[in-house]
């Protein structure tokens, strides 16, 4: 059990508040992407967002840079694959 554990990826999210007061989490999906899902009654959707090079650390960042780049963020699109059970 701890051997499995061991190779567990544990990481925490960043969550900050944007300009409008509304609740974001950030979480590293990669060295070239980061998810902002929003939290805590933010009704928005969430935004996919290519980090600063200068940082791969979300908590390194200020509020004030994670607000920068959630505002040059696009929404993830939707994959739409055929069903396997269409004709």
């Amino acid at each position: 059990m701890v051997r499995a554990l061991a190779n567990v990826r544990l990481m925490a999210e960043r969550r900050f508040a944007d300009r409008q007061g509304r609740r974001w989490e950030v979480r590293v999906l990669s060295r070239a992407e980061w998810r902002f899902d929003p939290v805590e009654g933010n009704p928005g959707p969430a935004r996919l967002v290519t980090p600063p090079r200068y940082e791969s650390d979300p908590f390194e960042l200020s509020v004030e840079e994670l607000q920068r780049a959630l505002e040059t963020g696009r929404e993830p699109s939707q994959r739409r694959t055929q069903s396997p059970f269409l004709d």
